[in-house]
């Protein structure tokens, strides 16, 4: 009896590990791509149009030559809310007479909410409206979260990719702009 009990101890143990281990096997990809369906390394999708709070369009296609930072945002994220000041500090100020483009992309919000929030938010940069989402949809999961930032560079190929406000990620994000911005050809990470 005592074996048999030792036995099935044992078993159990076993399955719960394997269980275990396939479930954060399972987790791992979800984890990598962070609901991007774009990656480091692809040509940005720029089969869509911009069009700003302030009625001006533009395109991926137009800003060429540029290094682009899409910034896919709502009004009700407090995530968003809370890194729209250090984008406007440290990269669109520090940024935007050199050669970068920074545009907030509201997800599915109706413009008089894109515009009280943008004056809300007391920021500089650009917002454009994303109806439906369909912006947002070509470079990630509709059904994943907002806060995330697109760093493309001059030739329109994805460097950089953040998803929520992490400081450190933001940091990184950072000397990335940086290097592109200012046509530094060491490492982007």
């Amino acid at each position: 009896m005592n074996i048999k009990h030792l036995l099935f101890t044992f078993s159990l143990v076993v399955t719960t590990a394997f269980a275990s281990a396939q479930t954060k096997t399972a987790a791992n990809p979800a984890d990598v791509d962070r609901g991007y369906i774009v990656k480091v390394g692809d040509t940005a999708p720029a089969d869509f149009e911009l069009a700003l709070t302030d009625g001006t369009k533009t395109s991926l296609k137009q800003l060429r030559g540029k290094v682009v930072i899409l910034q896919f945002i709502a009004s009700w994220c407090s995530v968003c809310r809370e890194e729209m000041p250090h984008l406007e500090s440290d990269i669109w100020q520090a940024y935007k007479d050199k050669g970068l483009v920074l545009i907030g992309v509201d997800r599915d919000e109706p413009l008089e909410k894109v515009k009280g929030f943008h004056q809300q938010m007391n920021i500089s940069y650009p917002l454009a409206l994303d109806p439906g989402a369909d912006i947002f949809g070509r470079f990630a999961n509709k059904k994943s979260g907002v806060t995330r930032n697109v760093v493309i560079d001059r030739d329109g190929k994805i460097v950089y990719l953040t998803r929520l406000y992490d400081k450190q990620e933001f940091a990184s994000m950072l000397k990335a702009v940086d290097a592109l911005v200012n046509n530094k050809t060491a490492s982007l990470n």
